[in-house]
Formats: C-alpha cells, structure tokens, sequence
C-alpha cells in the first residue's frame, strides 16, 4: 500500500472498570467513518494504569481479546492496543495487534515503569515485535519504553551495511503518560521519528486516573523529518491520519544517514 490509514482514539478511561471501558470504546469505534487500516487504542485501555493484575488480569482467553476479535472483524480493520494479561504466574502489560481474520501478534512492555511500581507487580518483555500490513513495518512499543531509545532503534542487516534497509516503516507508542511530564513525552516522540527516519504515532489517555494523576493527552503523529502531522491535547478526539510511503522514501533516499550508522547487537 502507498497510503496506510490509521485511526488514533486519544479518551479518558474509567478507573479499573472494564465493562465500561469495552462499551466505550465499542460506542467509539463504531463511530469511525472514514476508511481505515489500523485503530490505535490507549496503554491498558480497559482498567487504566493499574498496579492491581491480581483483581483484573485476563488470559488470552478472556473477553477483552474476544471483544478485540469481535471490532477487528466487524470494521475490517486491525486493533491495538494494551492490556493486563496473566500467564502462569506472571503478568503482563500486553499489547495485542489484532487482525480481522481473528490472528493476532503480541508484545510484552520492556520497560517497566518503576517510580508507579510496575516491576513489583508486571513481568518484563523481552523480544520486540515488528508487525506488517500491506507492504508497511510497524514497531510497537508501550509508554515507558519510549524513554530507552536503543529498544526502538533501527538495526542494520548484517550483509547490507553499505545500503542498510530500516526494519521498520512506523514506530507506534500506547500510553498512559501523565502530563506533568509531558514535554518529555512531546520530545522523545520527535526524537525516535528523527533518528530513526520513520514515522512515529503516540497514542495517550486524557483525564484523571484512579490515583488522581492527570493525563493531557497529547498524542501525536509524526514524520520521518520529524515535524508533526497531528496533535491533539487536552480533549477526548479520535482522528486518522494518512501515512504517505513517498514522503518516506524521499527521506531516506535524499537524507541516507543510515550509510554512516553504527552497526549494534539489542542484548535482552
């Protein structure tokens, strides 16, 4: 595909409640118009930012997956976004990229946020996940990874280092970011769009949490050059923005910085 549509939902969510959670988001989605490949939800976006996985832990079994499969395959369209999955033993701060045919990828968040405790409560990923759709590489990532710019960096082929061909198209962030710091976060959005050269889509929550701790949205799209293409603060919207390839090749072919990158191994 030379275009990829994709629809960001940026809402306040209600404090550990799921069934209110699923029935706003359904009312939300429903509500999307215009055509489009990917719809973008928050970080945990059906209990909020919760240090409680032992009351509100799924399996990939349980209903919010199910309920992921069910809008995938009504709006022909692929679903993310994160949620708190029980394994065994552990749990996890888990997105799922849900296709309409019912088949789905995974990532474990990295990065566990430790000032909210998340180390105590969540088990730690360990292997990225590169998704695709039609012809388009898409990292996805979850909040605090976006502070840990390595876990996000491009790595050259090992037998391509003259021409080195970037793993991926675009960077997506779901999160649950607060906005006392969010200039951090409108910052090293730019940021990883810069140094990677592709483009970079944050996905926030606006309002108060259960903790009292307020989110202003902020969630944005951005360009491999790094200027912004949308931006949203402040207000529950949901937008789709269209992704051009041409202007991605155009940066790469006329900016080829990645001839003079340093070649790396990602230890985990």
């Amino acid at each position: 595909m030379e275009k990829l549509l994709l629809t960001t939902i940026q809402t306040e969510l209600h404090w550990e409640d799921k069934a209110a959670n699923l029935e706003m988001l359904d009312r939300k989605i429903d509500s999307i118009q215009e055509t489009t490949h990917v719809v973008v939800l928050p970080e945990m976006f059906s209990t909020g930012f919760s240090m409680k996985p032992e009351q509100l832990a799924e399996t990939m079994e349980g209903e919010t997956v199910a309920w992921m499969k069910q809008k995938s395959r009504e709006r022909n369209c692929i679903l993310t976004g994160s949620l708190i999955i029980k394994e065994g033993d552990d749990y996890y701060n888990r997105l799922i990229w849900m296709l309409p045919n019912g088949t789905y990828g995974y990532y474990d968040k990295r990065h566990c946020f430790t000032l909210a405790g998340e180390h105590e409560h969540y088990t730690a990923g360990g292997k990225r996940l590169i998704a695709s759709v039609g012809g388009w590489k898409i990292n996805l990532q979850i909040c605090y990874d976006l502070r840990f710019p390595v876990w996000a960096r491009q790595q050259l082929q090992p037998d391509d280092q003259k021409s080195p061909l970037p793993e991926y198209d675009v960077l997506i962030y779901v999160a649950n970011w607060p906005q006392r710091r969010s200039n951090a976060w409108k910052t090293l959005l730019q940021a990883r769009a810069i140094e990677n050269q592709s483009f970079v889509v944050g996905v926030n929550r606006v309002g108060n949490d259960g903790n009292g701790i307020y989110h202003s949205g902020d969630s944005m799209v951005i360009d491999p050059l790094g200027s912004v293409l949308y931006h949203a603060s402040e207000k529950e919207v949901i937008n789709t923005t269209v992704l051009n390839r041409q202007s991605l090749i155009e940066t790469r072919t006329n900016l080829p910085f990645w001839a003079d990158g340093d070649g790396f191994i990602l230890l985990t």
